[in-house]
């Protein structure tokens, strides 16, 4: 079984930064697809990046060219950079692992562990 842990989020104004974490643990290695999605209040979760084992990565189109999402096989972590937030960039972040594919996904179905969330809040 896999636990995901998220760190990372807070508040911040719009046009600043903020790098989210994802932690894996409960195995050592893992060749499949990670990612990240939001949910904003009242909206169902979406799709925001994902990312292969060996770095290949896929961004919505909201966040293409502000985001950018790594990994570090070795320490099991996962990051989310984001840069020049929008006030709609906010939301509660989730990170997604698969237990199945190891090309990137953007349906949450594809996902099979996840974990609890980190807030993230821009303000205008």
């Amino acid at each position: 079984q896999v636990q995901l842990a998220e760190s990372g989020g807070g508040l911040v104004q719009a046009g600043g930064s903020l790098r989210l974490s994802c932690a894996a643990s409960g195995r050592t290695f893992s060749p499949y697809a990670m990612g990240w999605f939001r949910q904003a209040p009242g909206e169902g979760r979406e799709f925001v990046a994902s990312i292969t084992f060996g770095g290949s990565s896929l961004y919505s189109d909201p966040v293409k060219g502000r985001f950018t999402i790594s990994r570090d096989n070795a320490k099991r972590t996962m990051y989310l950079q984001m840069d020049i937030l929008k006030p709609e960039d906010a939301g509660v972040y989730y990170c997604a692992e698969s237990a199945r594919w190891r090309a990137v996904r953007t349906n949450e179905g594809d996902y099979d562990y996840w974990g609890q969330g980190t807030q993230v809040t821009v303000s205008s």
